[in-house]
């Protein structure tokens, strides 16, 4: 009989890993859609980047001024979604799975690898989610309206 330590397991222990490894799938999947809703957004920053490089070239005085500092703001939005924290984070929970199979097949103590691995992918998602919350803040900054184009002081509305 071969020596290899896969052919030892059975069935209920290859259901027991598979069970093991769906939270981990479940935060992958998480990650996955947090990454979409990032991926929109970076689209939009870079659309509009576009549009206030020709409005760099275009505009003057206090106009221009107005335009930089936007510039600036989406500048540090894009550095903020840049981040590959939501990929680093996904690498983590893939390896954590795999550590999971591996040491199930292999038949080997690998249980504080993939403590590791997996806390490492959920505080790099932590992170990750820190900076969606200071690029949502900091839209929410340049974003802001005059309170002249909101006639405050016009109570028929």
């Amino acid at each position: 009989m071969a020596s290899q330590p896969w052919l030892w397991h059975d069935a209920a222990m290859i259901a027991q890993t598979i069970q093991l490894s769906l939270a981990p799938v479940f935060v992958l999947v998480a990650i996955g859609n947090i990454m979409n809703i990032l991926t929109t957004r970076l689209g939009r920053i870079v659309d509009r980047s576009r549009a206030l490089q020709v409005l760099h070239a275009t505009t003057s005085g206090i106009e221009h001024d107005a335009v930089v500092v936007e510039m600036r703001f989406v500048d540090r939005r894009i550095e903020l979604i840049g981040h590959a924290l939501l990929v680093l984070s996904g690498i983590g929970i893939g390896v954590t799975v795999g550590m999971l199979f591996l040491g199930e097949m292999l038949g080997i103590e690998l249980r504080i690898v993939t403590e590791l691995t997996f806390f490492s992918a959920i505080t790099l998602l932590m992170a990750a989610l820190v900076h969606l919350l200071l690029e949502t803040r900091l839209v929410s900054r340049t974003l802001r309206l005059p309170p002249e184009l909101l006639e405050l002081h016009r109570k028929d509305l």
